[in-house]
């Protein structure tokens, strides 16, 4: 036995880790690292329980081809790739490169020698259909930079903010969260509040992060947009915003006052569902009281409606408060493994990315980046045509489950011609999989911290780990950048890794491509290697620059596009208690929910996560059970326009009346799901053929209007032999 140390690869604060292996480099246990210069000690949960992930019984430890029935035998990892590349070679020839197309999800977007190998095997092979989690999640923060402009300096940071404004976004929660220190999140926000910082918070579920608030808004799902149009009304009317910077940054602060006359803070509170003092207070708070220090959403108000509308209000929140920094303020994290950028204290007008870029045939959506809309992803496949996606790439990501409108998702990965799932597990995708090629996880490979979203630390960090234990015996896994290498090698392609050409005569390592990954880094990468906890990198500071001279861009705050849907959101009826979905009434809308033990659909088969949370509860105020007569423990039914759920009832007070709490990533194919063993899938009550936001295409997954029946009571389901049974 022997304890090594190590980073964490499930979520994206990769927390240090002290692990023990076994005489066989099994891992035995894992626990946190109070050495780790960033995380201090802190591990989660599904961290700790690495061992059973690692070990999992649905673990696939060697290629695996379908057959004719559906079952799956082994196959050799060379002929699969001979197999899969002949395949794709037929289809490329006979209907084009476009009808190629792959998804990232976070076990891609997780592993730094292969996050960008879809795109750029995509890219080698001249296809567009490059789909990611990010516009499934919170894309609308690219659409309101896109549409508001960028100020090309970073807002400030934690530990130089007064004040922070938290739209459905719970970092104690969900750790990955954007504008928060991720490392320790607990840690940082107590030592944000011991030093005075202030916090506010809006969100319809009283979550752990608003425990810490001073000002805390309950507002109904949904309805960001109302609140955040509110606190803009009421900043104006008291001339609480930076009106220097505005005069010297914003284009068009009259047609921002013109399109939030309306928004009256009793219209906010009604509509809202909240108090219109508690409304003034926190706008007081935010703009009048404090200087530093800005808002931020996360996926409530992105998964929601008006996801678009609610992120460009929020940075426009930030835009006439001016939560910049200016010039020679240092920053806080100039980068380690990125090329480093001159940061000036001036805007960089709106750039509509998506006006320019290629076009989705599904509904005519740009691109963001090289990213197309997930939401248009099963439609990509299913409608016939030139471009139609016949040959597809599932790497680190479970889209027959974690995808909106389930059944429409899996009509759409069954109709393929060829479909791959890179992944570790005998998931949804991987049953419905022509091919499965199981890949080495965290710990069993070399790797660096995070460099796609390094700006999330809070400081200047990076570190290297060496593969630290073996991988399971007679198993047959390769590291996931070796897939796409190989196919392209015998594709004849040339791959472009982190804009450099690969030499494709010699196959290169893993350490060789975090080598070049590495290539900005201020140390060489083998000194890079040689330090064991990593390192903070804050000898050679970065201060930001004057405006450029001549220089006069500006923000455009409230653009026509943005107007019409801020006039189109106050022209609606909005009855709570009796909401209007496509021609049905509903009484309760639908809040997602994040899980400290599940991260989407992963981590449900470790055993200790499954007895702490054995399928996804429905939450709802204590209140709401006595008046719908249902006790904690009973079974119910949530009804959508789309579809219907079983769930399991908990009383929570922390969920405001009206509003079913409930997390994504449960249940299993459609049409074998059993809820006892299950859970159930959320995306069954969502449909992608209406309700998309414009520009992104994203789903209504939250804030989604949905009736409740009761079907078991708890008495009965403990009485039932088949339930208890299951339940055992």
């Amino acid at each position: 036995m022997r304890e090594v140390k190590s980073f964490c690869r499930f979520c994206m604060p990769f927390c240090g880790t002290k692990v023990t292996l076994d005489d066989n480099d099994q891992i035995v246990s894992v626990k946190g690292d109070r050495e780790d210069l960033m995380t201090s000690g802190y591990i989660c949960f599904k961290g700790v329980q690495a061992p059973a992930s690692f070990s999992a019984s649905d673990r696939v430890l060697y290629p695996m081809k379908r057959q004719p029935d559906g079952t799956f035998t082994r196959i050799g990892f060379e002929q699969a790739l001979d197999e899969i590349a002949a395949k794709l070679r037929d289809i490329i020839q006979q209907h084009g490169p476009e009808a190629v197309g792959g998804y990232r999800g976070a076990g891609s977007l997780l592993n730094a020698s292969a996050t960008s190998m879809v795109p750029a095997f995509l890219g080698a092979i001249g296809s567009h259909k490059h789909f990611t989690t990010y516009t499934i999640d919170q894309s609308a923060k690219s659409i309101a930079l896109g549409r508001i402009g960028m100020w090309n300096a970073p807002r400030h940071p934690l530990h130089d903010s007064d004040v922070r404004l938290m739209f459905g976004v719970n970092p104690l929660v969900s750790l990955a969260t954007s504008y928060f220190d991720m490392t320790n999140p607990t840690k940082r926000m107590k030592e944000a509040r011991a030093r005075g910082m202030k916090l506010i918070v809006i969100d319809p579920r009283r979550t752990e992060t608003a425990n810490y608030a001073d000002v805390f808004l309950q507002p109904y799902p949904g309805e960001d947009p109302t609140v955040a149009a509110g606190m803009i009304h009421i900043i104006l009317r008291e001339g609480w915003e930076d009106k220097a910077f505005c005069a010297a940054n914003v284009a068009d602060m009259e047609a921002l006052r013109s399109a939030v006359a309306p928004y009256v803070p009793d219209y906010v509170a009604k509509r809202a569902g909240i108090d219109a003092h508690d409304l003034y207070r926190a706008a007081r708070l935010f703009a009048h009281e404090c200087q530093r220090g800005g808002g931020s959403t996360g996926t409530g108000p992105s998964m929601a409606p008006h996801s678009n509308l609610t992120e460009h209000l929020v940075e426009t929140l930030n835009v006439i408060c001016g939560r910049f920094m200016r010039e020679g303020e240092k920053v806080a994290n100039p980068g380690v493994l990125r090329a480093r950028q001159t940061h000036r204290a001036q805007v960089t007008a709106a750039p509509r990315w998506w006006e320019s870029s290629y076009k989705s045939r599904i509904g005519g959506f740009g691109m963001l980046g090289d990213e197309m809309m997930s939401g248009i992803l099963s439609d990509e496949i299913l409608e016939p045509g030139e471009g139609q996606i016949r040959a597809f790439f599932a790497h680190g990501s479970n889209l027959a489950n974690i995808m909106p409108d389930q059944r429409k998702m899996v009509r759409a990965l069954q109709s393929l011609e060829l479909l791959v799932n890179v992944d570790p597990y005998m998931n949804e995708t991987s049953r419905l999989a022509h091919y499965i090629l199981p890949t080495k996880m965290g710990y069993e490979r070399e790797d660096l911290t995070m460099f796609f979203y390094e700006s999330l630390y809070a400081e200047p960090y990076a570190r290297y780990t060496p593969a630290i234990s073996a991988p399971p015996p007679s198993s047959e896994l390769v590291d996931d950048w070796e897939i796409f290498w190989g196919l392209a090698k015998r594709l004849g392609l040339q791959l472009t890794y982190d804009g450099v050409p690969l030499d494709m005569s010699s196959q290169p390592t893993t350490d060789s491509l975090l080598a070049l990954v590495a290539r900005h880094a201020p140390v060489p990468f083998e000194e890079l290697k040689a330090m064991e906890l990593g390192g903070i990198f804050d000898v050679d500071p970065l201060y930001v620059q004057a405006a450029e001279p001549d220089h006069h861009d500006r923000f455009t705050v409230m653009p026509p596009d943005v107007s019409a849907e801020m006039a189109e959101v106050y022209r609606q009826t909005v009855s709570h208690g009796a909401y209007v979905s496509n021609g049905q009434v509903f009484t309760h809308r639908l809040a997602t929910r994040r899980l400290r033990d599940v991260q989407n659909s992963c981590h449900r088969n470790v055993p200790a996560i499954r007895e702490r949370m054995p399928y996804n509860y429905a939450y709802l105020h204590p209140d709401e059970l006595a008046a719908l007569g249902i006790a904690e423990g009973d079974r119910i039914e949530i009804s959508s326009d789309a579809g219907s759920i079983p769930a399991e009832v908990k009383a929570d007070d922390s969920v405001r009346p009206g509003v079913v709490s409930i997390s994504h990533g449960w249940g299993t194919l459609p049409d074998e799901t059993d809820y006892q063993r299950d859970g159930s899938n959320t995306g069954l009550l969502i449909s992608t053929d209406r309700d998309l936001d414009p520009i992104n295409a994203m789903p209504r997954m939250s804030a989604v209007p949905v009736n409740i029946r009761p079907l078991i009571r708890s008495v009965e389901i403990q009485d039932s032999p088949a339930l208890s049974a299951a339940s055992a």
